[in-house]
């Protein structure tokens, strides 16, 4: 890192005067970037010569300097081929950072080329179409609700120190923690042994080592020069111990990591996240390491969690900042009713929020019962107000410190790495909005309102779903069986295609999404329409040829002279799910040819239940083939 250099620019702290001649004194910054981010989340990325970003800033704040084609972002049956034009608009509401090429040096300052990473709204048809416009629209809705809430009642239970007249300004807090995968390129560990080590827990918070220490170091410090104010990094549970190689150098990495930076104000929030994930990379690549925020990189193994905190303050007129979802009395209550109404509005809308948190194979291969998974909609408060618990084994918890108001907050455990976070926040404050309209609306006192989250299943409530139960202080796993999780909580979709039915089936949750007319329903079908061509396209060019060379690869070992029963009943079983699988006759094709067919025909519901039956017969197969090498021996 050079000290001199200069990382970002902060929200709001330089006018254009300003901002030219600092980029005049930091000729080091030879290009400009507008990041506009499509409904995948990815992000755009150009570069515009700095001189030519000078000469037309006027017109890169107005929207008129950069076009893209709307084909080469995500904004299905948006942007189509005969109007694919999308305008992209600065946005100087939020931090813009430099990115510096530490490979490419400029002769004339003798510094790496930096490239000014602004980001942007895409703008189509005169209207916004991006994700972060979906975002920064969503919170301006929510919080002109939240004002009109606090305008109409001056006191809120559980807000008692509150006059609502007194409340100036909303702010939504958030934070994510980013988890990833880091190994040696080529490097493959077995699964028996990362799935031993994580049982045993040998890896979680244990001291780093060689170039990976290094590297973490390296993106906590660049962390912090870009202002992300980084709070820890550390192991996680996955992994195994590396190697020392001849020239004692580690070798054979595979490791699961983690790192956390400061929350921030929800719209910077997302975007310090897709620099962090920037800054990590080239860290480790740097130091001849591969990174992964694949949500399951390993199937069997633990994966990769981003799990994001969300809260609500209010600025008073006299400067004071009050967490809103914090009680009066921390030691009595859990909650405000701003902060019961929260939780409720999040867990009762989850079924069509969970299709933009979980729109891959990825993310729902890590979303199975087992290790943390968070697949049941359930929340957990804790065992009382006193004494604050967490449990890791429910979709939203509860994190409090009685002895800090301002440190309340719900942590949504099922996104990944990959969820699109500006997307998946606007969903959740959203949800969030019409929990606590009912709640307030209600005129409930906190211990009602408390009653109604921790209702049992069949009993009525004001607000929450009669079959349904919604809060337990148990692990949902070992004190459930499934039959019982599913009828208390939801059964969770096993694929892409089921998670994004409930866009259809709940029409009534989804009117909650739209209000306020950001999330537009053309944009959520274009969301949904973007996934299922994706969800399409892996299964039949990535998954089945994938499992069709495991297929493959689970060839014989025995021969006539040495093979045990047992060897040759492994071997019937296995043959069997090879040819199931995979092999094609006149009568019957295969599983893998099924799949393709049933997609062919439009016949989405067959392609997603084979796509069931096909993961457990490749499980069993693995499973099977790994038992049969391991009787293998050489017999003299």
């Amino acid at each position: 890192m050079e000290k001199d250099l200069m990382y970002l620019i902060p929200a709001g702290k330089y006018a254009k005067e300003e901002l030219l001649n600092l980029l005049t004194n930091h000729s080091e910054i030879k290009f400009a970037s507008l990041v506009g981010i499509d409904l995948a989340g990815n992000d755009t990325d150009e570069k515009i010569p700095i001189k030519l970003f000078i000469k037309d800033i006027e017109d890169f704040y107005n929207g008129g300097a950069v076009q893209t084609d709307g084909s080469s972002v995500v904004l299905t049956g948006i942007a189509t081929l005969n109007n694919a034009k999308v305008d992209m608009l600065a946005d100087a509401s939020v931090n813009w950072f430099v990115d510096y090429n530490f490979e490419h040096i400029d002769e004339e300052t003798g510094k790496p080329v930096g490239t000014l990473r602004i980001p942007a709204f895409l703008v189509h048809n005169g209207l916004r179409v991006d994700s972060r416009s979906i975002l920064a629209q969503s919170l301006e809705h929510v919080k002109t609700e939240i004002k009109g809430l606090f305008q109409k009642n001056a006191k809120i239970a559980g807000l008692e120190h509150i006059n609502g007249a007194d409340v100036e300004d909303i702010i939504f807090t958030a934070a994510t923690e980013l988890e990833f995968w880091v190994k040696t390129p080529a490097n493959k560990a077995e699964v028996e042994e990362l799935s031993a080590s994580q049982v045993m827990q040998e890896q979680y918070w244990q001291r780093t080592r060689g170039n990976v220490r290094t590297a973490m170091e390296q993106a906590l410090l660049t962390m912090a020069q870009y202002g992300l104010e980084p709070e820890m990094g550390h192991k996680e549970v996955g992994g195994v111990k590396a190697q020392i190689d001849e020239t004692g150098q580690l070798s054979h990495v595979m490791e699961q990591l983690e790192i956390d930076w400061k929350f921030s104000n929800a719209l910077q929030c997302a975007d310090n996240e897709l620099q962090a994930r920037i800054l990590v990379k080239e860290a480790f690549r740097a130091n001849g390491l591969e990174v992964t925020f694949k949500a399951k990189p390993i199937i069997g193994v633990a994966g990769n969690g981003e799990h994001t905190h969300v809260g609500i303050a209010a600025k008073l007129k006299s400067g004071k900042i009050v967490n809103l979802f914090s009680p009066s009395d921390m030691k009595q209550y859990f909650l405000s009713a701003i902060g019961y109404g929260a939780i409720m509005g999040l867990l009762k809308h989850y079924e069509i929020i969970n299709p933009f948190i979980s729109s891959t194979n990825d993310s729902l291969n890590r979303l199975k019962p087992g290790f943390e998974a968070p697949i049941c909609i359930v929340t957990s408060l804790g065992h009382s107000p006193a004494v604050p618990s967490r449990n890791r084994t429910i979709l939203a918890g509860l994190v409090r410190d009685v002895s800090n108001p301002m440190a309340t907050r719900f942590e949504v455990r099922s996104p990944n790495p990959y969820t699109n976070t500006y997307i998946a926040l606007a969903a959740f404050y959203l949800s969030i909005l019409d929990g606590v309209k009912a709640a307030v609306n209600s005129g409930k006192t906190v211990e009602e309102l408390d009653a109604e989250l921790s209702k049992d299943a069949g009993k009525q409530g004001f607000y929450l779903e009669t079959d349904r139960a919604y809060r337990s202080e148990h692990d949902v796993f070992d004190d459930y069986s499934e039959e019982e999780r599913n009828r208390l909580f939801s059964e969770p979709p096993a694929t892409v295609w089921e998670n994004m039915q409930s866009i259809k089936k709940y029409p009534e949750k989804v009117k909650t999404l739209t209000a306020g007319n950001a999330f537009r329903p053309e944009l959520i079908e274009g969301f949904v329409a973007g996934a299922l061509v994706r969800w399409k396209t892996e299964l039949l060019n990535r998954i089945i040829p994938e499992n069709l060379s495991i297929v493959k690869e689970a060839k014989p070992l025995h021969d006539a002279d040495s093979a045990s029963d047992l060897d040759l009943n492994h071997w019937d079983k296995i043959n069997s799910l090879r040819v199931y699988l995979a092999k094609d006759y006149l009568a019957q094709p295969s599983l893998f040819t099924r799949i393709k067919e049933a997609i062919q025909r439009d016949d989405f519901d067959t392609a997603s239940a084979l796509q069931v039956e096909m993961s457990d017969k490749i499980s069993e197969l693995k499973n099977l083939y790994r038992e049969y090498k391991k009787n293998m021996i050489h017999i003299c």
